[in-house]
């Protein structure tokens, strides 16, 4: 997420460069929504020597490696489309089966643990994302053609890949998968991979709503994310020489601010309740977003970040938590397949949301200013714009967790 944008922007124009970051990842988000529950409640039945994850897990890892390097080498806008569908098959062929481990794993008595340390991992791999990224980032000049954007984020991009192979390795080796699949009682591989969106899902109502409240929550983050690099250029004046030091010090402030709070939230909730504690991740991602769309100055900005990060820490930790406790426990990959369709889909639709106002509040200020012009009010207020408009997200993720009942629930 980190590198498109400016890949983006180079190949379009300011104006619809929003557009085209919400097309592209809502084009990868369909293919998510396909694969991962299916390949999910796959894995739930699979039985082989190595488990009944690993195998999908190892294939997709292999798979994303080579499909990165479609990402770093693609040099038209529908070619990164295409790349990035075909990465999100085989990450998504992944993650539909790894989402099964904390609950196979995990008992019940450190759910709430277990997903705060998986929080911290989670903001890991993100810092390790926004440090390569930001290799990439330096290298950009004002003016720069599509071409040298793209070189400019070539290895950082093939470097991600390099990352996650590694940390495919120590899962392949080191964890033992504990729980065995239920029976397939028969039943082919085409009927087990169709079951995975069978209508008796919708007999679980907090599972759906909880479904529901974690997609309107998570629509905000990526829109921070990618926004950042619009904020700092557009309403700051910021060349990108200038905006790298400051790219990474919000990836940093904010990656940290969540992982101090992954662990103490998932704690609290399980003294407080796990609804408690996302409604005041809730009130802290609102209080995040408005300053950092009205902040008057970039320092003040940077020190709004933190309780965005806060509030991201504490709902990844116990929106994770409370997921495994109220799924059934027997069928995990399906469960948590479906609920990373959530997931998934969140950026996409925060971004196309944020897409929207951008083009609408920068088509305002038409004629476009230049690479170097930042006194157009409405150039600048876009992408302001554009974080503000998540807090209907929020709003919504609050709501929807009011029809959640957060009783565990055992086999």
């Amino acid at each position: 997420m980190l590198v498109l944008p400016k890949r983006i922007e180079a190949l379009l124009d300011p104006a619809t460069a929003g557009l085209g970051l919400g097309v592209v990842t809502s084009a990868g988000v369909l293919t998510a929504i396909l694969v991962q529950p299916t390949v999910g409640a796959i894995s739930d039945f699979a039985v082989t020597r190595w488990g009944r994850r690993k195998p999908f897990i190892v294939i997709g890892t292999l798979l994303d490696v080579a499909f990165l390097w479609a990402v770093a080498s693609a040099d038209t806008y529908l070619s990164i489309v295409l790349a990035l569908v075909l990465l999100q098959f085989s990450s998504n062929f992944a993650q539909g089966p790894f989402q099964g481990y904390v609950p196979d794993l995990v008992p019940a008595r450190q759910v709430g643990l277990a997903s705060g340390l998986m929080g911290v991992m989670i903001i890991v791999g993100s810092m390790a994302g926004v440090g390569i990224a930001y290799l990439g980032y330096v290298q950009l000049e004002v003016g720069m053609s599509a071409e040298s954007v793209r070189a400019a984020y070539f290895w950082p991009t093939v470097g991600l890949g390099v990352i996650e192979l590694a940390t495919m390795v120590v899962v392949a080796l080191r964890i033992d998968e504990g729980r065995a699949g239920p029976p397939r009682a028969g039943r082919s591989w085409l009927r087990i991979a169709t079951s995975a969106w069978g209508t008796d899902l919708l007999r679980e109502r907090s599972y759906v709503w909880l479904l529901v409240s974690r997609l309107c929550f998570l629509a905000w983050p990526g829109v921070v994310t990618a926004y950042a690099v619009f904020v700092l250029e557009r309403s700051f004046g910021l060349v990108p020489g200038e905006a790298g030091g400051y790219l990474l010090a919000v990836g940093a402030l904010i990656a940290v601010s969540t992982a101090l709070a992954t662990i103490p939230a998932a704690r609290l909730s399980d003294r407080l309740g796990r609804k408690r504690v996302i409604y005041a991740a809730c009130a802290l991602a609102g209080v995040g977003i408005v300053g950092v769309g009205l902040s008057p100055s970039l320092p003040l900005t940077l020190v709004l970040l933190v309780p965005l990060g806060l509030a991201a820490g504490a709902f990844l930790a116990v929106d994770w938590a409370l997921m495994t406790d109220i799924i059934p426990k027997a069928t995990t990959g399906r469960y948590m397949g479906i609920s990373n369709v959530a997931t998934a889909s969140a950026g996409p639709v925060g971004l196309a949301l944020a897409g929207i106002v951008l083009f609408a509040v920068t088509r305002a200020g038409l004629p476009y200013p230049t690479a170097t012009d930042f006194e157009s009010v409405f150039f600048g207020a876009a992408p302001r714009a554009a974080i503000l408009a998540t807090l209907v997200f929020v709003a919504g993720a609050a709501l929807a967790l009011r029809r959640v009942d957060e009783t565990r629930r055992e086999d």
